[in-house]
This record gives structure tokens, C-alpha cells and sequence, in this order.
């Protein structure tokens, strides 16, 4: 078995340039005693993302900041699965929305998909969203974490102020609104206390400092 190691430093690199990943992470990491810094921040190049799977994408990120910095790192390489699609967009979800992230591009090709298949009635328009977190060494040392949150696809959008990604056209099992309609408290839930980790990346992030945090740092 892989050894599971624990961070014992007091700073954590974020392998992303993501603003509204980045976001989420700090809202979901921020009471932690630990000082959370982006890749962005330290000036270090975004690598190339070639796996095919979620993990391998997010073992490329984490490990290639762990390295430039000579610090831990952690990746977060998360993506939209739809049953009716085999599965797509996937590991390919951010390539739907093309160079310039335009979302609402990448939700009406999602919405043009499923249309082709004729996924009119929710039952065939169920989805999850996964979020795979790697925390990486600068020796190479890796661990995974995985959160995924079931839900509906719905259309037209339903977007609040601080929606990104396909939020706005997910509908998390369990509630009428979707993702982006939430405020972060709502779409994520607490890592700490009831109701518990609502959100894929909350699911994965309790999973994360349940596994590798030692308990001085939790809040």
C-alpha cells in the first residue's frame, strides 16, 4: 500500500490559475492554519494537461508546481459527466468552453448534445459533477482525493452572482435550484458540521484534510 503522508508545513501551494476554482478553494480551505498560495501568484507557468482521466490531469498539475516550488502542492482537476453522453464532456470539460472559457458556450454545446439524443425528460438528463483533488510532493510523492455530486441538467440556465462552469444548468439531487443559483454556503454545505459537504469539491476537500491535515491545523 502507498504511504499516506500528512503535510506538516504551514504553506500549501494551489497548482491553479483557475479565479473561480481559486475561489472555491479558499473559501472551502480558509479556516485552516496554513497559508494557501497560487501558482498564479508565484508566477509559475500552467503545464500542459494531456492525460485522459481526471487523475492523471490532476497528478500533472499538482506535481509540476510541487516541483517549481519545492513545496507541497495541490491540484484540483474536476469536470462535468453526463449519463446520457457516455460520460462527456469529462475530462474534457474545460476544452468545451474553448481557449477563452466562454461557459455559455460550453453549456449550450452540453444542451445541442443532449438534444441530439433526444434527452428531453430529467430522468435522461442525469449528470455529476467529480472533483478529483492531488496533493503532490516535490519528490513525486502523490494522493488523490475524490468528491462527486449527482444531479439534473436543466435548460435554460439559472445563474446567480457568483456562478462559474456549468453551475447554472445543474440541478444538485435533493434541491430545486441549481449550483449557480447558491451561495457558496449553500452549494457547498460545511467540511466541519451538518448538514455536511454538499458540493463535489467540498466532498472532496473533507475527504483531503480528513486524510492528509493533522489535527493542529483544523480549525
Amino acid at each position: 500500500m502507498t504511504e499516506q503522508r500528512r503535510i506538516d508545513g504551514k504553506r500549501l501551494i494551489i497548482a491553479s490559475h483557475n479565479k473561480g476554482k481559486i475561489r472555491e478553494m479558499h473559501f472551502l480551505l480558509g479556516g485552516l492554519a496554513i497559508e494557501l498560495v497560487t501558482a498564479g501568484e508565484l508566477g509559475l507557468p500552467e503545464p500542459v494537461e494531456d492525460g485522459t482521466t481526471f487523475v492523471e490531469n490532476a497528478r500533472i498539475k499538482a506535481l509540476a508546481a510541487a516541483r517549481a516550488s519545492g513545496e507541497v502542492a495541490l491540484s484540483d482537476d474536476s469536470g462535468l459527466c453526463v449519463d446520457a453522453l457516455d460520460g462527456r464532456p469529462g475530462v474534457y470539460t474545460a476544452d468545451w468552453a474553448g481557449p477563452n472559457r466562454d461557459w455559455s458556450m460550453a453549456m449550450r454545446l452540453v444542451e445541442e448534445e443532449l438534444f441530439k439524443v433526444g434527452a428531453s425528460k430529467p430522468e435522461q438528463r442525469q449528470a455529476r459533477f467529480v472533483s478529483l483533488l492531488c496533493l503532490a510532493w516535490p519528490d513525486g510523492h502523490t494522493q488523490e482525493y475524490l468528491g462527486e455530486r449527482q444531479g439534473t441538467l436543466v435548460w435554460p440556465p439559472r445563474s446567480g452572482p457568483i456562478a462559474y462552469g456549468y453551475d447554472p444548468v445543474f440541478v444538485p439531487d435533493g434541491e430545486d435550484r441549481t449550483f449557480g443559483e447558491m451561495t457558496a454556503e449553500e452549494k457547498h454545505g460545511s467540511i466541519w458540521q451538518a448538514p455536511g459537504p454538499l458540493s463535489h469539491r467540498a466532498r472532496s476537500v473533507k475527504a483531503l484534510v480528513e486524510g492528509a491535515f493533522p489535527v493542529g491545523i483544523r480549525p
